[in-house]
């Protein structure tokens, strides 16, 4: 006879131990500190997957120098309503690390940010024109007042050195900077998170577990499934609340599930790669995130950038990303997750999405062929004087984009994050990629209010969420005084200058 399955029971269940699951357990203990969480992860650290720092791009997504978040209208125009939105979620995240640093959860915020200019630069008369209007669009606003904008071969000579070393005189060059953008280490910030939960009494980390079903439960409650790998012990926790924050295998277990509201969804998966410097004095000439425009066909988590990052108290420099297509879901994932994760519910959207991207398919193709000598190329448009023997190979995170049901062309690929619930709130997975780290903390705000309507309405939630980011419910685009006066205290707290 074979042994008992263990069982178990708590308030909420978070699977994944990366910055989604940890953010949404921070603050779930901050707003309730009695209630009972369990967080599982199927590695045994925490953060090794996609908020890994040498598995994302860390560039504390603000928008003020990624171009794909401001495109170009057919007029010549540039819209920045995206740009607008991701820099306001971007200034929440950082009101609520400044919270933790003030309550010591968050002891050494060098650990895991740190000030780095960002900067956009783009070649040619078409991009230097368009990069030029959008500068003179984005300076009206409040969140990007200054920006700075320049064409001057000197002061490009300044900002960017490696960058323009080489490079001929008569080239067209322009670039945009803003100092205060940041370097975020996710990895850090998250194991950081992860470290104070297990402080609490009634928070629990269980690793190399693996969650093999989600099922309803007659009491509405949800039956979670887990194998040890490590002993192969079976157990079932039971859950008044889970969410699904895996990274790319959200979408294989939010179809476990089996609620309505995830049918139709299907992934699409991307890889990618790295180029690392490993020449220290290259590494302290550049000191900025520059990035350009991506190649007609790539998708937006592969425009290229040359870009300053700090891993584990070390400077590091890092070129790409080079996109890349595998099935698997996860950096450590199966061959056979793509495969998984097609349903009666979502072929047709799959299939419709992948004939309208085929360009995309093509283009990751062409990707995957590349020798390290044509990814030497491309970092050659960035930085003229570059060789070979300076950089190596850094395999990046696995990303799976977002594919979902469309009424006109049946299915749609989506770039962004999207966050599925059941109707009743009691079970959510958060789907997609760029640029949901950067934006952890509103997006999951966002489906606390979702999920536990009833308890965000009350006056002790709305006190609560407003000390931990004053200026919630309100827009630092619209108030000036207030986004300056946000920015100076995050600044302060954050060690950021």
């Amino acid at each position: 006879m074979g042994k008992k399955t263990k069982k178990s029971e708590v308030d909420v269940v978070l699977i994944g131990a990366g910055i989604m699951s940890a953010t949404l357990g921070t603050l779930i203990n901050e707003l309730n500190p009695d209630i009972n969480i369990e967080i599982i992860e199927r590695l045994d650290v925490v953060a090794a997957e996609s908020s890994d720092a040498w598995n994302n791009a860390g560039t504390g997504h603000s928008a003020l120098c990624e171009l794909n978040y401001t495109p170009e209208q057919a007029d010549g125009s540039v819209k920045v309503a995206k740009a607008i939105n991701i820099a306001e979620q971007f200034e929440i995240s950082k009101q609520f690390w400044t919270y933790l640093v003030k309550k010591n959860i968050l002891k050494n915020p060098s650990e895991f940010i740190r000030q780095v200019p960002h900067m956009s630069a783009v070649f040619g008369e078409k991009d230097v024109k368009f990069l030029k209007t959008r500068y003179e669009t984005m300076v009206k606003e409040n969140l990007f007042k200054g920006m700075v904008y320049t064409e001057d071969k000197a002061t490009l000579k300044e900002w960017i050195p490696l960058m323009m070393e080489g490079r001929s005189d008569d080239e067209q060059i322009a670039a945009t900077r803003m100092e205060i953008g940041t370097d975020v280490n996710f990895g850090s910030l998250t194991r950081d998170l992860v470290n104070h939960l297990e402080t609490k009494g009634n928070i629990k980390l269980a690793l190399n577990q693996e969650v093999r079903d989600i099922k309803r439960k007659k009491d509405y409650r949800w039956g979670i499934e887990i194998k040890d790998l490590t002993t192969g012990e079976k157990r079932e926790i039971k859950a008044k609340f889970v969410f699904i924050g895996a990274g790319g295998r959200s979408l294989l277990l939010l179809e476990k599930s089996g609620i309505p509201e995830a049918k139709g969804y299907g992934g699409f998966p991307v890889g990618g790669q790295w180029l690392r410097c490993k020449n220290k004095e290259i590494i302290k000439q550049h000191n900025a995130k520059v990035y350009g425009k991506a190649s007609v066909g790539a998708p937006p988590m592969s425009v290229p950038h040359l870009d300053t990052r700090y891993i584990d108290g070390e400077q590091a420099l890092l070129f790409g990303p080079y996109a890349g297509f595998s099935t698997k879901f996860l950096k450590k994932g199966s061959y056979f997750d793509l495969p998984a994760s097609i349903k009666l519910s979502n072929i047709r959207p799959m299939i419709s999405a992948g004939l309208d991207n085929l360009d995309l398919t093509k283009y990751l193709i062409t990707e995957v062929m590349k020798s390290p000598s044509d990814k030497l190329d491309s970092l050659k448009q960035f930085m003229p004087t570059a060789k070979l023997e300076d950089w190596g190979i850094e395999i990046a995170g696995q990303r799976v984009q977002v594919i979902k049901k469309d009424p006109k062309h049946g299915g749609i690929l989506e770039f962004g994050t999207e966050v599925v619930s059941s109707s009743d709130g009691s079970i959510a997975a958060l789907l997609g990629a760029s640029p949901g780290a950067s934006t952890s903390v509103a997006i999951m705000i966002s489906l606390l209010k979702r999920c536990f309507p009833e308890r965000a309405k009350s006056e002790e939630y709305r006190q609560k969420l407003r000390e931990m980011i004053p200026s919630w419910g309100k827009n630092l685009n619209d108030d000036a005084e207030l986004c300056e006066k946000t920015r100076l205290q995050s600044q302060e707290a954050l060690q950021l200058a």
